[in-house]
């Protein structure tokens, strides 16, 4: 656990961008008071849509892991996801505000994390975020 929330903490503070793969890494906490960390791969579409002087519309494909630790209730889980995820950039400068939208499954090791109980252990998963992307190479994002 100690070496996944290293990995994790190093990973959060960029995502690295190589041939239109990106790696990212992130820490957050349950709501019943356990940690959270997550891993992924995301493969740039190399498309754009709705180019205009505002920005244009993008995207990726989001292939992650997550560790969620349960807290004070049952054992930890683990999750492996897929999402396709929209991205529209404003501007073309070298620094650029989005925003995200993404909708994809997941599959957990179990039914329940915590005192949450799924209805089985595949999930569907929806994200919403906004950042910035400094040049070609860094994204910062909530």
């Amino acid at each position: 656990m100690k070496k996944l929330l290293l990995a994790a903490l190093c990973l959060s503070s960029f995502a690295t961008h190589a041939d239109a793969t990106q790696i990212s890494g992130a820490l957050g906490a349950t709501s019943q008071g356990g940690l959270t960390g997550r891993v992924a791969l995301g493969f740039d579409w190399d498309k754009a849509w709705l180019e205009s002087s505002t920005g244009k519309l993008t995207g990726y494909w989001d292939l992650g892991y997550t560790y969620w630790e349960a807290g004070k209730q049952a054992g930890a889980r683990h999750s492996a996801s897929f999402a396709p995820v929209f991205v529209y950039e404003f501007g073309g400068g070298p620094v650029k505000p989005f925003i995200e939208a993404g909708v994809g499954v997941s599959l957990f090791t179990g039914a329940s994390a915590g005192d949450q109980t799924f209805g089985s252990a595949f999930n569907f998963e929806d994200r919403l975020g906004a950042g910035l992307k400094f040049g070609d190479a860094q994204r910062v994002g909530v």
